[in-house]
């Protein structure tokens, strides 16, 4: 039989368009920086703790003044420090620069003539913004413990509950919280990913999504406005605190993820619709 099958090339044809999507990504000098750059988050928290007089203020969440007790809560301090700017800043730029990256470039119009087609490119585009969505909180949480072991004495973990669990299952509760916000990034990587097909400027496309992260999270504290916070994309990206009790808050990161999963839904079909009826002439 000559010829490819085309029900064997295609997803082959995917694979490999997804592979040089992540090679180029965690290739670029930009998101290494981003990356380094949100590592430095735990560091400067750390340095400044271990520097102070008192080895921390009692003010401020309960986790943050147990740092200098116990190193693993720098991790955590950081992912919550780092979720209402530095991430979805990060994340804005890498899911904005997808499609508008490309337009800019002059590289879209020869990424459409591969046999992938429009929407098997945007996918592509999603699940690479999606991949650095999970990178940049686990280096994050890395980081953070890391340096707190470093910095500070390790050990058994105290809950926010009160329980006091072994070190190992307080390492595994770090990850599990950078795991919830990865998820948490994932709403805004598809506002950015439609964004990003609305216009051949990235650095507008990146603007505009961190600002609609900036906006969802500057109304979710009106309490004015406490009917719309269950659907604003920022309303559970702190929830990630509550897997620091016992038993942990999976309803919470349930809830989280099923609201992501509704953002996906929404702006992927409006980036699909946008996307495919898009003429492209560049």
């Amino acid at each position: 039989m000559s010829g490819r099958d085309p029900v064997r090339t295609r997803p082959r044809l995917g694979a490999a368009l997804l592979a040089t999507e992540l090679t180029v990504l965690f290739r670029r000098k930009r998101t290494w920086a981003m990356l380094l750059a949100l590592a430095a988050v735990p560091l400067l928290i750390g340095v400044a703790i271990r520097l102070s007089s008192d080895g921390g203020s009692e003010r401020g969440p309960s986790f943050l003044t147990q740092i200098a007790g116990n190193g693993v809560f720098l991790g955590v301090a950081a992912l919550v420090l780092a979720i209402p700017l530095f991430l979805p800043l990060t994340v804005g730029v890498v899911a904005g620069d997808t499609i508008a990256g490309e337009a800019a470039q002059g590289t879209l119009r020869y990424l459409l003539v591969a046999p992938a087609g429009r929407p098997r490119l945007l996918a592509v585009k999603f699940l690479g913004a999606a991949a650095f969505c999970f990178a940049a909180p686990l280096v994050v949480a890395i980081a953070g413990f890391v340096v707190g072991s470093v910095l500070f004495p390790i050990g058994p973990v105290t809950l926010l509950s009160g329980d006091q669990v072994p070190l190992a299952d307080g390492m595994l509760r770090l990850l599990a919280m950078a795991l919830y916000v990865g998820v948490a990034m994932l709403g805004l990587t598809a506002v950015g990913l439609f964004v990003s097909t609305l216009t051949d400027v990235p650095v507008g496309a990146m603007a505009a999504t961190v600002v609609l992260a900036v906006t969802s999270q500057v109304l979710d504290q009106l309490p004015q406005l406490a009917w719309l916070h269950p659907f604003l994309l920022s309303d559970s990206w702190l929830g990630l605190v509550d897997l620091l009790r016992e038993p942990p808050g999976w309803s919470t990161f349930g809830g989280n993820a099923l609201l992501q999963v509704a953002y996906v839904v929404v702006f992927g079909a409006l980036a699909y619709g946008r996307f495919t009826t898009r003429d492209v002439l560049a």
